[in-house]
């Protein structure tokens, strides 16, 4: 149920390859879902009273996250006592299982570390098993089971994004502790998900349930210049090895060489690990990378078999993808929406372009349409020659003294230096609000600037008016 989902489809996708009779259901299935679907043999069906359901019962239902009490076919199944489950759960169960778990948690970089986690293991041959919310170059699909090669004795290993999300409408834990992690990665831990965590305590607890699960001969590797990661770690009841700039470290980052087209560092600790090399930019994923070559190292990757494959690494889409150019202008798409997140793609992009960055930000996750950043997000864009805020996406959640207040917001930002424009709140139903911020940039874009789109939505059709339905790097 709510088969059109990335992480439910591709997991429905994994078990029709696994050989399961696998069927689905959803009020609307969407590109590129409805094609991943088709081509795996899946047929769905649109949401019913769940009569045609129980004609034909299937042997377990994995009940969406967005699925709640009150569904027809939800009801129909909780009547005739069909056994339900989670996908987070049903990953744990039956993907995971007894092998080992890598689990890249945080509430930045969970889709790039374990993408890179993956790749590692897949480069030094290890045929992994993974679960990834976006989509991981060099892969075929978001999941995948562990390799079933029982001649492959580097078989056996899972890395899964760990979300801290809640996992269903009868579940409330984190999908993260489904997991069951042989390696924790906790990259960084900040207040998020304003919609289910009230306060940066209850984030904390979710992280904890987390660090108490790692067994006794398992890993947690740490960002040692996160407070809020750190004052867990007294709980750990396994080994833990911090990762970060502090000298404290048990893996210091260090001589970090930042350039256009790559970043180079050394791993310090009781030996020299490096250098490695990532073609990627930004500091935030040096220590991304840090953090999945250590994780794949204690699952028997050599050092030098991680430098080999770094060098290789395509981030997933949405992470500073060059999507095409406008007017000359290169146009880069990104998935940032937190405030630290913002702050960090930002720099990278400054490093990767060294030019005058345009951003169009769209409110849009749960935590940022309200007003819980309102000072934080006036203070991230710094480095940033104009700054263009889409209207609070489905602002009619909110009452006004809790929404995002982006006219005060680009009051602060224009303060600081930085042109900027706020598209207006009650445009946020008109899906070609876009139109607009082409019309702003316009006389602004030169063609040796970089446009930076950030958010996870379709920015108003934004995307399609720069660089065209499939873009084009020219």
């Amino acid at each position: 149920m709510g088969i059109g989902g990335t992480a439910m489809g591709s997991v429905a996708v994994a078990c029709a390859r696994m050989g399961h009779h696998v069927t689905g259901s959803d009020h609307a299935v969407y590109e590129p879902m409805l094609s991943v679907l088709a081509e795996s043999g899946i047929v769905w069906h649109e949401y019913g009273d769940g009569t045609t359901l129980l004609s034909d019962p299937p042997d377990l239902t994995v009940v969406g996250n967005a699925i709640s009490r009150g569904h027809q076919e939800l009801e129909a199944i909780l009547d005739a006592r069909l056994p339900i489950t989670s996908v987070s759960a049903f990953v744990g169960e039956h993907l995971i299982a007894r092998n080992t778990s890598i689990v890249c948690a945080g509430t930045h970089g969970k889709t790039t570390t374990s993408s890179l986690a993956a790749w590692i293991l897949e480069h030094a041959l290890f045929k992994p098993g993974y679960l990834i919310g976006g989509v991981p170059h060099g892969f075929d699909g978001g999941c995948r089971p562990v390799h079933p090669d029982v001649h492959n004795t580097r078989a056996g290993v899972f890395v899964a994004e760990g979300d801290e999300y809640d996992t269903a409408f009868f579940d409330k834990r984190s999908k993260f502790v489904h997991y069951r992690p042989t390696v924790a990665i906790l990259n960084n831990l900040e207040f998020d998900h304003a919609d289910i965590f009230p306060t940066l305590d209850a984030v904390k607890n979710a992280f904890s349930q987390l660090v108490r699960i790692v067994p006794r001969n398992g890993l947690i590797l740490a960002n040692a210049d996160d407070e809020n990661v750190q004052s867990l770690l007294g709980q750990a009841p396994t080994t833990v090895h911090t990762v970060g700039l502090n000298d404290q470290a048990t893996w210091r980052i260090a001589n970090v060489d930042s350039q256009p087209t790559h970043t180079t560092w050394t791993l310090d600790g009781d030996s020299q690990l490096g250098p490695f090399t990532l073609n990627m930019p930004g500091l935030h994923n040096v220590r991304n990378a840090s953090m999945a070559l250590l994780a794949c190292m204690f699952a028997g990757v050599t050092a030098e078999e991680a430098q080999r494959a770094l060098l290789e690494f395509v981030p997933p889409k949405r992470r500073l993808e060059e999507i095409g150019r406008w007017k000359g202008a290169m146009v880069v798409d990104d998935f940032a929406h937190h405030p630290t997140a913002i702050q960090a793609t930002i720099a990278a992009v400054q490093q990767r372009y060294r030019t005058r960055i345009h951003v169009v930000f769209e409110p849009r996750s749960n935590t940022t349409t309200r007003n819980v950043f309102q000072n934080e997000l006036a203070e991230c864009f710094s480095g940033a020659t104009s700054v263009v805020l889409g209207p609070v996406h489905r602002p009619e959640r909110f009452a006004e003294h809790e929404r995002l207040d982006t006219v005060r917001l680009i009051a602060d930002i224009q303060r600081s230096g930085i042109t900027a424009l706020s598209i207006p709140t009650d445009r946020s139903a008109d899906p070609q609000w876009g139109a607009d911020v082409l019309s702003w940039l316009e006389p602004r874009v030169e063609a040796t600037d970089v446009i930076l789109l950030l958010s996870n939505g379709n920015i108003g059709g934004l995307r399609e008016m720069l660089v065209g339905k499939h873009g084009a790097i020219v």
